[in-house]
């Protein structure tokens, strides 16, 4: 993304709103009595009061996934956990592997291969397909081991799996979840990263234990100012 690209969506964030939101997901959390879920942030597009507004709150880790944003928020993140999300293209890892903590959304091979090259004991989450939705990135079932034995080759941790639900279709998204948590399970991994704005209760109910938010707390109000 250019640099022009980048101010024409990057924006400011309204403190209250989003704390008002973050309560109502904690309450969601409490309520469930799941104490082991974490909460990533989402702050990409934002500008880096969405980073500091996340330290506030006492939230620890935030989600980026334009490499040039991460390049230029650095400084910001100090102090919590950097998550690179979506799809990266093998000449950017480079650029940000010494500021990402954990790679989610890892569904090919060859970029497996490039962060374990990059990265000494790199921290990824494997992303997973649902089943019948060739429109978003990931693996299927099947080819779970060919990822795990890269990993293990290269020494990279596979410390979970993650997963985007199924847009509109709450059924295939309830199953899509259930399925995440079932290989989380059977491939004794402890991070199960599913759940977004719109479904994060349908994943806390399927056992969930990390939640990507940004839409939940940083949802379009005409309070948001461009910069």
């Amino acid at each position: 993304m250019s640099n022009s690209e980048m101010t024409d969506r990057t924006m400011t964030l309204p403190d209250e709103l989003v704390a008002e939101r973050l309560d109502t997901v904690r309450t969601a959390i409490t309520d469930l009595g799941r104490a082991d879920v974490q909460i990533v942030a989402v702050t990409k597009g934002f500008d880096a009061s969405a980073v500091h507004t996340a330290k506030q709150l006492r939230l620890t880790q935030v989600g980026e996934n334009y490499a040039q944003e991460i390049i230029e928020k650095t400084d910001d993140f100090v102090g919590l956990t950097v998550n690179f999300l979506g799809r990266i293209q093998r000449n950017k890892v480079r650029k940000v592997c010494e500021v990402v903590d954990v790679w989610q959304s890892v569904a090919r091979p060859e970029i497996l291969r490039e962060i374990g090259k990059r990265t000494e004991n790199a921290r990824v989450l494997i992303q997973i397909q649902p089943e019948g939705d060739d429109s978003k990135d990931g693996v299927r079932p099947p080819h779970l081991p060919e990822m795990f034995a890269i990993a293990d080759e290269l020494g990279v941790q596979v410390e979970g799996l993650m997963t985007i639900g199924v847009l509109g279709n709450p059924e295939a998204t309830t199953r899509c979840f259930s399925e995440v948590a079932g290989l989380a399970d059977e491939y004794e991994v402890p991070v199960r990263s599913m759940g977004m704005s719109g479904d994060y209760r349908e994943a806390l109910v399927a056992g969930s234990t990390m939640l990507r938010l940004g839409p939940v707390m940083l949802e379009r109000s005409p309070t948001w100012s461009r910069t």
